[in-house]
């Protein structure tokens, strides 16, 4: 029997039967073509490549964006793609996320219609992978510092210096959204990886995401056409409408990665036994296992309802931040529980929990730390920043 998955409110019940269908599909291909093979690419630490063609062809690059090949799917479906992809390896749905709602997304949101037309029918097919370079080495938690600066050159064109850091897919990508400053002001890029001035590092001393491939762009005196700048945004709301995005997806995704854990967690537990029985009937246990059904619950209603006022238009960023901060934070706390109830086992490539485990390790940090969110809803809630 194949993974089924954790629904304790009978929360299918709220899909439509084209979300119920399009994740089942995701789960039977995460099922039969990831699980498989993750734990030796993570070991590796090297991305599966030949996925990509597998994720154009279920329609999953750019999925929740309309027309130019894609598949135009609401909300709740694309989180539920996400969920799925995750449950598999947050590499997976890093690739998957960063590439339609970092990079399709703003050419979508922002672009002109040529910049539509030449770059989204191409980055659904999966024949062109992007990448979102907006964090710096020394500008994390505070991008509105980024030291990249862009500037006219007299052809009419621009010409980028900067560095940029932890950048998903960005030597496996043929272009890069680039924020920088222009007279000041943050503005959005589309840069071909093949530029002149461009390059990309692999960062490999990772314990973490090392089914992911992670960046360092470097751009020295990179020169654009005019056609590069995203026209219609200016400032950090470019960026940060990319990263609401992203972040939406990231707060369905790890309740993949905890129902994963969940599910390994309770088959070890009955068939572990210690002591005369299976370890799934003392308390202990049972007490983690009922914490880890109860945080998956509630992360699946926040989620749901997430993406509801998403698809309605009604979704405000610091209700992402809520959903992010504690979907991110409850599935760690269960991939550590669940390493604790498979012990000395748990650490073992044989078993998905520790990978999950330091995966979620970096979520917890990605697209907003879990303390930058804090402060994100205490500045909603008391009408003061903490943040300066």
């Amino acid at each position: 029997m194949g993974f089924e998955g954790l629904d304790f409110y009978s929360l299918d019940e709220e899909l439509s039967s084209d979300e119920r269908l399009v994740r089942d599909t995701v789960r039977r291909f995460v099922e039969a073509e990831i699980v498989p093979i993750i734990a030796k690419h993570y070991q590796e630490g090297s991305f599966p490549m030949h996925l990509i063609p597998r994720f154009a062809e279920l329609g999953l690059l750019g999925a929740n964006i309309k027309g130019y090949g894609c598949a135009g799917l609401g909300e709740v479906a694309y989180g539920l793609i996400m969920q799925e992809l995750e449950r598999g390896d947050s590499g997976i749905r890093s690739f998957v996320s960063v590439h339609g709602s970092l990079c399709m997304y703003p050419i979508h949101a922002f672009g002109s219609e040529e910049q539509r037309q030449k770059w989204l029918p191409k980055m659904a097919k999966g024949e062109v992978i992007g990448c979102f370079g907006l964090t710096e080495p020394d500008f994390g938690s505070n991008p509105n510092g980024m030291i990249t600066r862009a500037e006219r050159t007299p052809s009419g064109g621009y010409r980028i210096n900067g560095r940029k850091r932890w950048i998903t897919n960005g030597n496996i990508a043929q272009i890069a959204i680039v924020w920088a400053k222009l007279d000041g002001v943050i503005r959005g890029f589309i840069v071909p990886t093949n530029t002149k001035g461009f390059t990309a590092q692999k960062i490999e001393d990772k314990f973490s995401l090392r089914a992911s491939v992670t960046s360092e762009l470097i751009l020295e005196d990179v020169e654009l056409g005019e056609d590069a700048i995203l026209p219609n945004v200016q400032g950090m709301k470019g960026p940060l409408s990319c990263l609401t995005q992203a972040r939406s997806g990231i707060a369905f995704g790890v309740i993949g990665a905890a129902m994963s854990c969940y599910d390994c967690a309770l088959s070890y537990a009955k068939d572990r036994v210690q002591f005369s029985r299976p370890i799934a009937g003392y308390q202990l246990v049972q007490q983690k296992l009922v914490h880890m059904v109860t945080e998956i619950t509630k992360a699946q209603l926040v989620a749901l309802r997430l993406m509801r006022m998403k698809e309605k238009k009604t979704m405000s960023p610091v209700q992402v931040s809520l959903a992010k901060r504690n979907n991110v934070f409850h599935a760690l706390e269960i991939a550590r529980m669940a390493r604790d109830i498979l012990g000395g086992n748990g650490i073992m490539f044989e078993y998905p929990i520790a990978r999950h485990m330091l995966n979620l390790e970096t979520v917890y940090t990605y697209e907003g730390t879990h303390d930058i969110h804090t402060l994100i809803i205490g500045q909603h809630v008391t009408g003061i920043s903490a943040f300066e």
